[in-house]
């Protein structure tokens, strides 16, 4: 009985892995559709998100890895915009706007992994005052519009998993000992199993504080909200940038939740040579639901009161070589998430990208 226990408990993974590969194909099919429409830049992004990359720490949010793709520009009588006049019917997004206005519509896949565990992960059983372990193992799509050179509207959906299916716990300890170092021993207390969808949309927008729009600074502000049973959440935020190929992108990009960062980039829009700039930016959130902290949905599980208000402080500088490579780095620091959390939390983030 035990070891058909067991074997269930390994078939569930590897089922549970087969279907996020089906999905990850399925979603780039639709990315590479309109992309054979229009010639274009293609762009794909690694990013890593993780609270020791600068620093020696290990804990909450600890480790988050984002691949993403960013397929041409819609040509405009595509067949890939129908997704956006769908929406645009019954919503006021992805406006085509008046006769002149400069449209650009785009889509991004992605996949990715985060886990989060306490303070103290040596604990066994961990302190239950601290934040549970979880894991997120998820892939998604996204509708990017941007318009007039000012505006870029970004429809995100995010499918997954959370729990021990998001093979959090494998990674963590494959790592450590490969490394060296110690295991985190509470895992088997872990948020369970459960499927996981999250709906957002956002906008920002793009402001010339002084110069050509291109080179010289501006600001970035942005809102949005994001519905679903792993986050629900309304952000507000902003990015100040200072320096060369402003115009290409509208900041650096970013897991959620999160000062808002989008996979788009306007390649032709990078001046050939040495482009960057450096950026600081804060975003606050009122958050809803975060089944990191709250737990399950449907049954009991390691859970921890909620702060209901979150905000992030980043700073940091993006470089690239013309529309080839982009390398990104940040800091950010997240204020408390959680009740009896003694101090914010300080993540290091790194991306780099390549287009053809």
């Amino acid at each position: 009985m035990e070891s058909e226990r067991a074997e269930g408990m390994t078939r569930l993974p590897r089922a549970l892995a087969a279907r996020f590969l089906s999905l990850w194909i399925a979603l780039g099919f639709l990315a590479l559709a309109p992309a054979a429409a229009s010639a274009g830049d293609e762009r794909v992004t690694l990013l890593e998100e993780n609270d020791s990359l600068y620093f020696n720490s290990d804990k909450h949010y600890t480790q988050g890895v984002r691949f993403s793709y960013l397929a041409p520009a819609l040509a405009p009588l595509a067949g890939g915009n129908a997704p956006f006049d769908f929406f645009n019917g019954i919503a006021p997004v992805f406006a085509r706007g008046g006769a002149g206005t400069e449209i650009s519509r785009r889509y991004a896949v992605f996949a990715g992994q985060s886990f989060f565990t306490p303070g103290d992960i040596r604990l066994d059983p961990p302190d239950p005052r601290d934040r549970p372990y979880a894991g997120w193992l998820y892939a998604g799509v996204s509708l990017l519009q941007e318009s007039a050179r000012h505006m870029l509207e970004n429809l995100e959906l995010q499918i997954g998993v959370v729990g021990p299916a998001a093979f959090a716990k494998q990674v963590q300890n494959d790592f450590h000992q490969f490394i060296g170092a110690a295991p985190a021993k509470g895992w088997h207390s872990q948020i369970k199993d459960e499927p996981g969808v999250a709906l957002s949309y956002g906008r920002l927008w793009r402001f010339a504080i002084f110069g050509d729009g291109e080179r010289g600074a501006d600001v970035v502000p942005g809102l949005g909200a994001t519905v679903g049973n792993v986050f629900t959440y309304g952000e507000a935020g902003g990015l100040l940038r200072i320096g060369t190929g402003l115009g290409a992108d509208y900041g650096p990009v970013r897991i959620r939740p999160s000062l808002s960062g989008t996979d788009y980039f306007a390649g032709a829009r990078a001046a050939s040579g040495l482009n960057g700039y450096f950026f600081v930016g804060a975003q606050g959130r009122v958050v809803g639901r975060n089944i990191f902290l709250d737990g399950n949905s449907f049954r009991r599980s390691a859970s921890i009161d909620a702060e209901r208000l979150v905000a992030d402080f980043q700073a940091g500088f993006s470089l690239f070589w013309s529309d080839a490579a982009r390398l990104d780095f940040s800091v950010v620091r997240r204020t408390e998430e959680f009740e009896g959390q003694n101090r914010p939390d300080v993540i290091g983030t790194a991306a780099l990208a390549f287009s053809w």
